[in-house]
């Protein structure tokens, strides 16, 4: 059954938060990404579940499922996802009692950061891995495990694909598939797929195709080298997705070869609307996008043949972003349809009579689990490891199954980095807030989405009695469930280091025989000074290797010793900065120091030195602006994609002589976020 007036939060974290406890995200503590804690004047927003806020899993498990997960967590702030923990909030801790994925908010299809339960493994090395196929792998052995010792015990089973957020990285055959088939272009693609919606039922026969978003440019008008390239970030695109069709096909002939099919509910959706990451060029780098790098056509072109390859981060263009969110305005981050408006299919055979049908009842993400619970017939625990339990605000919608004139959701409220929604009774009002601007100038929009499905006839001029009276329900709503302060801090909140958090403090000392760091939980270097301490023992000469790397292909820093050099390597995209030192590595006991001084925003000199004597320096023009790298932090070797191309074909070129720490010194002139100031 297929639901087309289902709803999420525009963003990952907070939809995940709202489905596995069946509440809203603000109430839960997730009100926005996990990679952002805001501190504890938005409790809110602080990147993890509140204990309160039970999960399905921790629920199910209580009344005796096995429960699994496989795939993307994105669950717990991320200065909390070292391999060191703490784990209070990973996968088994709220409530499975299995996990392989990755804990963090988007990985590499080829060489993930990798977590089994609690314990971080190594990114495979192996030409043929890809992650999507793994996670279902992993999902399947599950399966296959409990039904051969457990054939009448239930289980539950949460696969959160990598797929499709960026990277789009897919084998070349699958990006083959459709060669030419997105050269006529995203007007004309979009247009196709609008009437098509409407020939299949799934939006209403009035609806109506909204004008193109801002800075989307006529496919005509583009020179023939944009197209071309264009085309081949959506043929990327599109053989992910059929890809990653192809490994739910592999869990669905698993389920029935068990004889579980029959037997087993399935709910599919995704956890916001199409993303406008890639910007007007698509990217070859998440680093860069994050970082608010514009990728220039000619710098894309060159990777025009590796599109969905290990060397490149592809995220398509915004234009192929406006047609996946067909037949809606705007993208993911967004309280306009195309943030919050998805799919949303619910499989069961023994309650659905009428399969196939398309159901128009508004529906939101928190409803999915209470539904579940009212399927079983499950009340979840007033406490749950001694914590007393919050209310569950979610609703079932399990009579839709079976009666489709069955009532929908009548009001939701929506919030994220300062847009605000909310849906009363077949109308919706919300704001597009400009970031810095006060929250009480905000234009408010009005439609009667009951009547005017896309949301194309703007009626706040014509009903401003009804603007606000929906403007002061959403208040009431946003009171209620948590949802203030506002704030409209969003990807600055890389930088906000609130004092009661692991990364508040200056000093760092790393040993060797770490696994490798996630970039969210290394020391916040950052648009700040600060000094790096490697001491290190060589016997001879021909002791060489990586002394301290952090990063990957796409962007980074890495320490290293060859020729008997010592060289500092700085890179971001297509610019880098090198230092290499102009005398030789003693043998011996020496210690390598690198000090940055921060010189400005983002900016400053970089000194090297061995035994204290000066060996080099750089000066660092532009430095990230919130992100380091995607790929995280090794002591005395580069895992999984090295930072330099100096020692690319080395693999992990491990450092031969003697290491034992690395230190990291950070001044007192960061410019950190402030959150509420």
């Amino acid at each position: 059954m297929r639901y087309n007036n289902a709803h999420v939060t525009p963003l990952c974290s907070p939809t995940r938060a709202s489905l596995l406890t069946g509440r809203n995200s603000h109430e839960v503590g997730v009100g926005t990404v996990t990679n952002f804690d805001m501190g504890p004047e938005f409790p809110n927003k602080r990147g993890a579940i509140k204990p309160e806020a039970g999960t399905i899993a921790e629920v199910l498990n209580e009344n005796g499922y096995n429960t699994y997960a496989a795939g993307k967590w994105h669950l717990a702030p991320t200065d909390q996802t070292t391999p060191a923990g703490p784990y209070d909030n990973w996968p088994l801790q709220k409530g499975f009692d299995q996990y392989y994925g990755f804990i963090e908010d988007s990985s590499d299809q080829y060489r993930p950061d990798l977590t089994i339960d609690n314990t971080q493994i190594p990114s495979p090395i192996d030409d043929n891995y890809h992650f999507s196929e793994a996670i279902v792998e992993n999902a399947n052995r599950y399966i296959t495990n409990h039904t051969s010792v457990h054939p009448d015990k239930e289980f539950f089973l949460y696969l959160t694909f990598g797929a499709q957020h960026s990277p789009h990285q897919v084998p070349e055959e699958y990006k083959k598939m459709y060669e030419g088939v997105y050269d006529e272009g995203w007007d004309k693609i979009r247009q196709a797929r609008f009437e098509e919606q409407k020939k299949l039922g799934i939006i209403p026969e009035n609806t109506k195709l909204p004008p193109s978003n801002p800075g989307i440019k006529p496919w005509d008008e583009l020179t023939p080298e944009e197209q071309e390239l264009y085309a081949n970030f959506q043929e990327t695109y599109a053989g992910m997705l059929t890809h990653t069709d192809e490994q739910v096909g592999k869990l669905l002939d698993n389920l029935r070869e068990k004889d579980q099919l029959d037997d087993t509910m399935i709910v599919v959706l995704s956890d916001n609307g199409a993303s406008a990451g890639g910007k007007t060029n698509g990217s070859v780098s998440r680093t860069l996008a994050f970082n608010g790098i514009k990728e220039s056509l000619e710098d894309n072109q060159k990777y025009k043949d590796m599109l969905g390859s290990p060397e490149a981060g592809t995220d398509y263009p915004t234009g192929w972003a406006q047609v996946s969110n067909t037949p809606f305005s705007q993208y993911k981050n967004s309280a306009f349809a195309g943030g919050i408006n998805t799919p949303l299919i619910v499989y069961h055979p023994e309650l659905i009579e009428d399969p196939g049908s398309i159901r128009t009842q508004y529906v939101n993400v928190s409803d999915i689990t209470p539904t579940v619970y009212d399927i079983l017939d499950v009340k979840p625990p007033k406490e749950i490891k001694g914590v007393k339990q919050m209310d569950i605000s979610g609703q079932s919608f399990k009579n839709t199954l079976t009666n489709p004139k069955a009532e929908g959701r009548e009001t939701q409220y929506f919030e994220v980095s300062g847009n605000r929604a909310i849906y009363h009774d077949g109308w919706k009002a919300f704001t597009s807030h400009k970031k810095g601007d006060d929250f009480e100038n905000d234009e408010w929009f009005l439609y009667h989405v009951e009547a005017d499905f896309s949301e194309t006839n703007n009626l706040a001029a014509e009903y401003p009695e009804r603007l606000k009276e929906l403007q002061k329900l959403w208040f009431k709503e946003a009171e209620k469930y948590g949802a203030l302060p506002l704030t409209d801090i969003f990807i600055e909140g890389f930088l906000s280091v609130p004092s009661d958090t692991l990364r508040a403090k200056n000093e760092y000392t790393y040993y060797l025989g770490m696994d490798r760091l996630t970039d969210s939980a290394v020391a916040p270097i950052i648009n700040r000074s600060y000094e790096i301490t490697i001491p290190i023992e060589r016997e001879n000469t021909t002791q060489e290797g990586v002394l301290l790397a952090h990063g990957g292909l796409e962007a980074g820093y890495t320490f290293y010793i060859q020729n008997n050099k010592v060289f500092y390597e700085y890179r971001i995209g297509e610019r880098g900065y090198k230092i290499e030192s102009n005398m030789d590595v003693p043998t011996g006991e020496s210690v390598i120091t690198y000090q940055f001084d921060k010189m400005g925003s983002h900016k400053g000199v970089g000194t090297l030195y061995i035994n204290d004597t000066k060996v080099g320096e750089v000066e660092l023009e532009n430095t990230q602006l919130y992100k380091i790298s995607f790929e995280g932090l090794d002591v005395g070797k580069d895992t999984a994609y090295p930072v330099s191309q100096a020692y690319a074909d080395q693999g992990e070129f491990e450092f031969k002589g003697k290491l034992v720490k690395v230190h990291y010194s950070l001044g007192d002139d960061a410019e950190f976020i402030v959150p509420g100031k």
